[in-house]
């Protein structure tokens, strides 16, 4: 904590990260089409990377949709998890600060947007099974037997949900994803992807940064073995 070089690993690539990953959000939502009802996608590499706008309710993969208290406390452990290894590491630890300081821009980033992104998540049903879509509702336009919704932040595009669906709505913090990669395969002719999640900067910063801080561990481990040979052998 009295190491001024650690720290000018740890908090650099903390802010780069998070400043990255919010700037990337808001660029992706200003620039790619709304439009959920048309090829959205803006091609970066072919036939492997495109931007496109999505919304995810839940955590990473989409997991545990409408449990944002849960992910926001998390989140807050996460980080003072962070703190503690930075707090107990060696300043010879560089690459386990760099690794800290990833996780630490990774975990705010998607955390900023729980808060402050806030959107209408409508609930429905179709052929019994319940999906979940973030968008801005409109009900100046409803009419009998019918909610319409538009796309988030700004209303655009409406479109019905009529009752038949059962919708129900609340407002949830949700997390801004535009990374889409593409390839799959087919077998006996259906398409399989092979990475089926829309992702953002963050996703990554955290993906590389928990990467990290395995290979630390492990090195950590490898050099322990090496002095005390004696402590990794069974009795």
């Amino acid at each position: 904590m009295r190491d001024l070089r650690s720290h000018l690993r740890l908090w650099p690539a903390a802010a780069l990260g998070l400043l990255a990953d919010l700037w990337s959000k808001d660029w992706a939502f200003s620039h790619l089409s709304a439009n959920p009802d048309a090829s959205t996608s803006m091609e970066i590499i072919p036939h492997l990377m495109t931007f496109r706008r999505s919304l995810n309710t839940g955590a990473l993969f989409g997991m545990g949709k409408g449990l944002v208290p849960l992910f926001i406390a998390a989140s807050v452990i996460a980080l003072a998890f962070v703190l503690y290894l930075f707090y107990h590491s060696s300043r010879e630890r560089r690459s386990l600060h760099v690794a800290l300081g990833l996780v630490l821009a990774g975990a705010l980033g998607n955390m900023y947007d729980r808060v402050f992104m806030v959107a209408d998540v409508v609930h429905y049903t179709v052929g019994g099974r319940e999906y979940a879509d973030a968008v801005k509702r409109l009900p100046d336009l409803d009419y009998p037997g019918v909610k319409m919704v538009g796309t988030w932040p700004n209303g655009e595009h409406p479109r019905p949900f009529p009752d038949s669906l059962q919708p129900r709505f609340h407002q949830q913090g949700v997390v801004r994803d535009f990374v889409k990669m593409e390839p799959r395969f087919t077998i006996a002719g259906h398409h399989i992807e092979i990475w089926p999640w829309v992702f953002n900067v963050a996703d990554v910063l955290l993906v590389v940064g928990v990467g990290l801080l395995m290979l630390n561990f492990w090195w950590e481990r490898k050099a322990e073995r090496a002095v005390h040979p004696q402590a990794s052998q069974s009795p």
